[in-house]
């Protein structure tokens, strides 16, 4: 990958008011939140960084510096020098290096962006080759619905895996572990998954809604992002239902800010996001109470981080210092990580993993790939009908209850379950 010469080019366009109608309905590409946003236009790639199980080093460091030498032998033309323009490339990694699934960062060759009521289009190409033609916008495909039920792991699966947990933290193995459970089905072999982007990221606009590599999914966690030296983050652990009416919703938000198991494992977050920044920030800040976000469907528990880079690291670099965080892994990080594997019936690949983007300078925005599902490559030549897997998961402390965590992962699973349907 590192002998690859790519050149980028940036122009400003008319503004663009619909980004998805122009990437792949199949293979969908995009970034978006709150209408802003970038989307792969068709479903060409300049080049691709694809990494594999079974590397002797950490595999998030691995793409990392294999990124830091592409960008370094680029020619890039950019004008605007705004988030998402340049040289860019997209990213969803695995959540445990165990995982069979491959960690991935695309380069389209054409990108359509749109930030604060301005857009523009990047071309991308290797140097001994042709920028593509310009994109145009795609109609939209009928609408489709699919169903996913049980996976891996029942209900009743899950709630005897919570039981172990405790169990195992009474022991004073750990003191927090997130576990998962899934559901997966099918959608017809020709859906097009623009609308499944579509419907989260109008259904949910406060959340960064993604689709990189088949995995498609809309996240209220922000991992990391950097932008000119600037490193922010928002911790979320602790989750409560929506009220049906405002003073249901109130009682809610209360009981939530209230709860000492849902603060502990807030806690629990928020020290391993500040342990993991340290090292690479100064001026590093973290909110001293957590606020209630607000989400169309439950509430969550959150902190606001920032600071300040005090040394090179780029945003892929300082995804591999906080990845995972104890709101998807746990606590202590290790010991968590190794409960899942062994508790969890199914290899979560991308799920709970980092899902975002990097630019040539090392900037960028990142998730944590939460509220999603991974689709099939292809459709099953069988049954023409395209696989589908989606995850959830609750945190699990001293004081949980099995019924309320998978009370929880239901909660959670809406908004995909919802979308898909």
């Amino acid at each position: 990958m590192s002998s690859i010469r790519l050149v980028a080019q940036t122009r400003e366009i008319p503004p663009v008011d619909d980004l998805l109608a122009y990437t792949s309905a199949t293979r969908p590409l995009a970034w978006l939140r709150r209408g802003d946003g970038i989307v792969a236009a068709g479903d060409g790639l300049a080049a691709a960084i694809r990494i594999p199980a079974g590397q002797q080093r950490k595999r998030s460091d691995i793409i990392a510096d294999m990124w830091r030498e592409v960008a370094a032998d680029a020619e890039i033309d950019d004008p605007l020098d705004l988030p998402g323009t340049g040289l860019l490339a997209f990213g969803a990694l695995i959540f445990a290096e165990e995982s069979h699934a491959d960690s991935v960062l695309a380069v389209p060759q054409t990108i359509v962006g749109h930030r604060e009521g301005r857009s523009w289009i990047t071309r991308i190409r290797t140097a001994d080759a042709e920028f593509a033609a310009m994109p145009e916008s795609l109609s939209y495909g009928p609408h489709w619905a699919g169903r996913v039920g049980p996976g891996a792991q029942t209900p009743q699966g899950y709630q005897d895996a919570v039981r172990l947990a405790i169990d195992e933290i009474a022991d004073g193995d750990y003191r927090k572990v997130v576990l998962a459970r899934d559901l997966t089905g099918t959608v017809p072999g020709d859906a097009d998954l623009r609308r499944l982007v579509r419907a989260l990221s109008t259904g949910y606009p406060d959340t960064w809604t993604f689709a990189v590599d088949g995995l498609i999914g809309a996240s209220p966690e922000t991992l990391v992002t950097a932008h000119e030296r600037t490193v922010t983050a928002r911790v979320l652990a602790g989750t409560a239902a929506r009220g049906a009416d405002p003073e249901e919703d109130a009682l809610a938000s209360a009981a939530l800010a209230a709860s000492a198991k849902d603060v502990a494992e807030h806690a629990f977050a928020v020290q391993s996001v500040l342990a993991s920044l340290r090292s690479h920030t100064r001026r590093l800040t973290a909110d001293e109470q957590p606020f209630t976000l607000e989400l169309p469907n439950l509430f969550h528990l959150a902190t606001d981080v920032a600071g300040e880079l005090s040394d090179g690291a780029s945003s892929l670099d300082l995804v591999g210092a906080l990845h995972p965080t104890a709101a998807v892994a746990g606590t202590p990080t290790e010991v968590a990580v190794a409960a899942i594997a062994r508790i969890e019936p199914f290899d979560r690949g991308r799920y709970a993993g980092p899902v975002g983007w990097i630019d040539a300078s090392g900037d960028g925005e990142w998730a944590i790939a939460l509220r999603c599902a991974q689709f099939a490559d292809a459709p099953d030549e069988a049954s023409s009908a395209r696989r589908v897997t989606a995850y959830a998961g609750a945190g699990i402390v001293a004081g949980s209850d099995p019924e309320s965590e998978l009370l929880e992962t239901r909660v959670k699973f809406r908004p995909l379950v919802d979308a898909l349907a």
